[in-house]
C-alpha cells in the first residue's frame, strides 16, 4: 500500500463507513482484528462502536466488506448477531481457517491483524 493511499483512508474527507470499510477489506484472509484497531488505524480511537455500527451496516456493500473478520480487544465474537445465522460468523472464520471456541478465537494474538502497523 502507497503512501498516498494511507493518507486517503486516513482523510478527514472521507466518510467514517467508508473509512472502516477500506481498512476492513485489506484485513488478509484467516487473519482477524478488533473494532479498536480499525478505529485507531482511521484515527478515530476511541470509537471502536462505531466500528461496529458501520460493520453492521456493511453487509450490503459492493465490494464486499469482510465484517466476520473483526471481533473485540479479546477476540470474542461479539458481532455474531448481525450475520443471519447465530453460527454464520464462526464458520465463515472457520471456512479461512480461524478456530473458534466458544464464541471466542484460539490464539488470537497470533492471528491478530494491526492495521495500524500494517497500513
Amino acid at each position: 500500500m502507497t503512501k498516498k493511499h494511507r493518507q486517503n483512508l486516513m482523510s478527514d474527507n472521507d466518510d467514517f463507513f467508508d473509512r472502516v470499510y477500506s481498512v476492513t477489506r485489506l484485513i488478509p484472509f484467516g487473519k482477524v482484528t478488533s473494532y479498536g484497531a480499525i478505529a485507531a488505524a482511521i484515527g478515530s480511537p476511541g470509537a471502536a462502536r462505531m466500528v461496529g455500527w458501520a460493520l453492521n451496516k456493511s453487509l450490503s456493500q459492493t465490494p464486499f466488506v469482510p465484517a466476520h473478520r473483526v471481533v473485540n480487544r479479546n477476540g470474542i465474537l461479539s458481532g455474531k448477531h448481525y450475520f443471519g445465522g447465530s453460527n454464520t460468523m464462526q464458520e465463515l472464520l472457520e471456512n479461512e481457517g480461524v478456530k473458534v471456541v466458544d464464541d471466542k478465537i484460539v490464539d488470537f494474538k497470533l492471528i491478530f491483524w494491526d492495521p495500524k502497523s500494517e497500513l
